[in-house]
Parts: C-alpha cells; sequence; structure tokens
C-alpha cells in the first residue's frame, strides 16, 4: 500500500510500505479516506525530532472499516469510524482515570506515557497518510460515525485531534459562559480553541497572531484578531479590560513560536499568554513541547535544544495563576464534539483550505510548512478502492 513517508528533514514522498494487517485479535484495520497534515507534523518533517527515516506519518484519520480481529465485538465491517491520535488500551491506571493521553500499556518505552500513530516518541506506530491503517483495540480507539460521515468528512475528521485539542486547551484554561479568554496562536489548534471557546459562550475571544488569512478564519468564528506585527497583543487585551486582562488564555504554538520576522523563541507566546490573563486566571497550553529539541541549539540556543523554556514564571507566581499542559486526551471529548456536529452545532471544517489526493502530500507539506497564504488546513483523500 501506499503511505506518506519521512525521508529526511524538508523531503517526503508518497512511497509503498508494507500493508497494514491484523497483528493482535483486538485489531481493525481501516480503509484511510480522509487524513489531515496536523502543525505537529511540521516538528518531524522539519528533523526538529527524533523521527525515524522510513516511517510513515500522520495521526489525525478516519476511514471505513474493512477487517477486524477475532476479538472485536462492538465494530463492525462498512462503519466509517473516527480514530483518536491516542493510541490507548483502556485498562491502564491512565486510561482507567481517563488520560487516554498517557496510556501505559501502548508505549512501549516503561519510562514513558502516551502512544500515536506516526509520531516521535509515541511508540512505533505506522501513520494513517496511507491507504489502510492498523488500529490497535479497535473496539476503544475507534469512534463510530452517523449515516452522514462519508459527506461530512471533512467536518468529523476534525475529531481525531485539533477540534478536541483545541477544546482540552479550554477546559484548562477552565472558559465558562461569560469569559473573556484570549487565544495565542491562529493555526488550526488555535483556531479550534477560539471556536471552542465561542461555542462555551464565552463573552469575548480574543486570537493573536501575525498571519492574515488565519487571522481572518478567527474573525470568522466571532473572535477579535489582533495582528502581532502591528500590536503587543496583551496592550491591546489589558486596554479592553481595565489592566486587568482576560480571564483566562491558550496556549496554542508551542516551542518553535516565532516573532512577525521569523526569529524563534519558545517562550514568545507562553510569556505574552502570562502577561494577558489576570491575576488567578488560568492557563491551557497545548502548543507542543519537548524536552529535547536537536534543532533547537541553531534556530535558538543550547538550552532550547535541552527544552528549557525561559519562563516569566515570577509574574506567573505574583499573579497566582495556574497552568494546565499536555497532549488532548481525545477519548474524554470527541463523543460530545461528534454529537454538536451531528446536530449542527458545530462545523469544525471551517478552517479547511485544501482537500487533495495523497500523491499531492509533498507539495502539500511544503506549502504548509512555508505558511503559504491560504493554507489553513489540508485534508487529504488516499486513492484505494474499499476492499
Amino acid at each position: 500500500m501506499k503511505a506518506v513517508v519521512y525521508n529526511g528533514p524538508h523531503d517526503v514522498s508518497v512511497s509503498e510500505v508494507p500493508d497494514a494487517r491484523i497483528e493482535h485479535p483486538s485489531d481493525i484495520i481501516v480503509r484511510i479516506t480522509s487524513t489531515n497534515i496536523c502543525g505537529s507534523d511540521l516538528h518531524m518533517y522539519e528533523g526538529r525530532t527524533s523521527f525515524e527515516q522510513g516511517r510513515s506519518l500522520g495521526h489525525e484519520n478516519m476511514g471505513e472499516v474493512v477487517e477486524v480481529g477475532s476479538g472485536v465485538s462492538k465494530v463492525k465491517v462498512g462503519e466509517y469510524v473516527v480514530l483518536p491520535f491516542n493510541i490507548a488500551c483502556g485498562f491502564c491506571k491512565q486510561c482507567e482515570r481517563g488520560l487516554t493521553n498517557y496510556c501505559l500499556t501502548m508505549q512501549p518505552e516503561p519510562a514513558m506515557a502516551g502512544a500515536a500513530y506516526g509520531f516521535a516518541e509515541m511508540g512505533p506506530y505506522a501513520g494513517g497518510q496511507a491507504e489502510y491503517l492498523r488500529v490497535p483495540f479497535g473496539d476503544f480507539n475507534a469512534l463510530r460515525l452517523g449515516e452522514d460521515a462519508a459527506e461530512r468528512q471533512k467536518d468529523y475528521v476534525m475529531l481525531a485531534d485539533i477540534f478536541p485539542t483545541g477544546y482540552h486547551a479550554t477546559e484548562m484554561a477552565g472558559v465558562k459562559p461569560g469569559d473573556q479568554t484570549v487565544v495565542f496562536g491562529a493555526g488550526p489548534v488555535g483556531l479550534m480553541a477560539a471556536y471552542s471557546a465561542v461555542l462555551k459562550g464565552a463573552g469575548r475571544v480574543w486570537v493573536a497572531d501575525h498571519q492574515p488569512d488565519r487571522l481572518a478564519l478567527a474573525e470568522h468564528v466571532g473572535a477579535i484578531a489582533i495582528d502581532t506585527s502591528k500590536e503587543n497583543p496583551a496592550e491591546v487585551i489589558k486596554e479592553a479590560t481595565l489592566g486587568l486582562g482576560a480571564d483566562n488564555g491558550c496556549e496554542c504554538v508551542g516551542y518553535q513560536a516565532h516573532d512577525p520576522q521569523g526569529q524563534e523563541d519558545a517562550s514568545l507566546t507562553l510569556n505574552q499568554l502570562i502577561d494577558s490573563v489576570r491575576f488567578t486566571g488560568r492557563l491551557g497550553v497545548v502548543g507542543v513541547f519537548l524536552p529535547e529539541d536537536p534543532g533547537g541549539k541553531e534556530a535558538q540556543n543550547e538550552l532550547e535544544a535541552q527544552g528549557k523554556v525561559p519562563l516569566d514564571y515570577g509574574l506567573m507566581w505574583f499573579k497566582g495563576q495556574a497552568m494546565g499542559t499536555g497532549q488532548a486526551p481525545v477519548k474524554r471529548y470527541n463523543r460530545a464534539l461528534r454529537d454538536l456536529i451531528a446536530g449542527g452545532e458545530a462545523e469544525p471544517s471551517f478552517l479547511v483550505s485544501h482537500e487533495l489526493p495523497l500523491h499531492e502530500a509533498p507539495s502539500a507539506y511544503e506549502n504548509f510548512d512555508r505558511r503559504s497564504p491560504g493554507w489553513t488546513k489540508v485534508v487529504l483523500h488516499p486513492e484505494s478502492v474499499p476492499a
């Protein structure tokens, strides 16, 4: 079968890889019909992780079940499913607590937790930017979709990662009806965080970024855009809140944050968030930060290469703020968010700019990585046929 394979920094190809197959009675095989390129894929694409050459990418996946293992009892062949990027067992200590993002069973390294499809340091699992995908513990990990799944794939595939991740940011930030919320980053996750805050009834939502096309999408969902190439976001928010700051906020950029001139600073948006949120406010950080960044020494400094970020902790402590961090436990939210989509209350596909066949993945990665104008979210559709 064909899959998007990482060959080295800034080099992916659509190549032949071994066919996905049942390896355990609890496995299912899914014919991938929609799979997204995620902003966190770009960390690997740029060579800023330990992702191995020859591995396939892709952790935002949905499709049609074409085979089930002998131990699968719920999921049926022919059903459409969307797959949380977290691969989880459902029965370890973390999964029992609802923390499927830190599953202890599927992560093969005993000192670590959490597994994902086609992702650095999160197990050996193949990615879903491919014609077919093996899904371990299919009954637990696959979220079944309704009769409208095939025609509404652009909405439902967002349940694999970015919609629940954006929602998770607002949960960690404690966004409530009437709140004033700031979101740093207008990439796909930041837009989903802003959208989630609006869905929760936030009274005012700001989104800070310097990409005009992405800020336009933020305004499309009812947020107030702050162009960081022209304005200081903290000053804008303080001016609008009697000097106090937002009630809460979300960081949706991560360790490759950079200013409008392109200078990287891993602490940039974190510290702007601390400055922008009021005393005792809550912060939700879902932007990716890593304990090691091999490319960080050249791009930033030696400390950043070791995952050490110069945080304005004194100000954060003085303001009595609380911070939640980490990847989203997708299963905690995806069923409810699915039902919002099915009921017509949510349409996360508003941010999709390109739908492309799988063989165009190399050029799609190139454009998405460059933040080419208009490239806000890419959905790939593998050209396989039903089994």
